[in-house]
């Protein structure tokens, strides 16, 4: 079955309801030039009462080129999960980070993408995705909308554990986990009603339609 991730979350009542609709995955973002940035102490107090829930799902905090010790000490406040880094970073810092990190590719070609999956897949959490695949944007990390070149995506699924994003929708993401077959997808701004608010509707439709993909 599809795992679903939503990433950008800034509230308690979002996170809640991302995981009561079915999210396998939820996502703060600690890159403040993010429209969806969260500081790290509130997203502790989010990840704490929903662990107090006993809600069952895992958290995922993204990063962009921040300092090896600005990651170590956000994963151990607020308790994360995995680590997403979604900038120019390097293999070794996965490395040093493992066996909670992945690495997020913006690839422009499938060249690029297969190379770059062969530096970094192997390096992901045993428990989780391999690899994050999002559309390509010369300035912007994530959070874009622009669909992610599903072609590319579907040439690596078959060999790594690929969370899928990219301009995901409730309206294609059943469609896209079709043609991709990813390990999961990952969406944002596709279930939002502003930048870091969240639409519960949205959210229910996203986690419903992507788990239809699979039959």
């Amino acid at each position: 079955m599809t795992k679903v991730k939503i990433c950008g979350l800034t509230s308690l009542a979002d996170a809640q309801a991302a995981a009561e609709a079915g999210a396998d995955m939820l996502g703060f973002i600690f890159y403040p030039r993010s429209p969806r940035f969260v500081e790290p102490a509130h997203a502790a107090a989010i990840i704490a009462s929903i662990q107090h829930m006993a809600l069952p799902v895992r958290t995922v905090g993204l990063f962009v080129d921040a300092p090896l010790p600005e990651i170590q000490e956000t994963l151990r406040r607020c308790r994360l999960d995995f680590v997403q880094l979604h900038g120019g970073e390097p293999p070794h810092l996965l490395e040093m980070l493992q066996p909670q990190a992945f690495k997020a590719l913006r690839p422009t070609s499938l060249d690029e993408a297969a190379a770059e999956a062969e530096w970094y897949a192997d390096l992901g959490p045993p428990e989780g995705p391999q690899l994050l695949l999002d559309a390509y944007h010369p300035q912007l990390h994530g959070g874009t909308g622009q669909v992610g070149d599903w072609a590319i995506a579907a040439a690596l699924a078959p060999r790594y554990r690929i969370l899928l994003a990219g301009g995901l929708t409730p309206d294609n993401v059943r469609q896209a986990v079709r043609q991709v077959r990813p390990w999961g997808v990952d969406v944002s701004s596709g279930v939002e009603a502003a930048p870091g608010q969240k639409d519960h509707d949205k959210m229910r439709r996203f986690v419903a339609e992507a788990k239809r993909g699979n039959v």
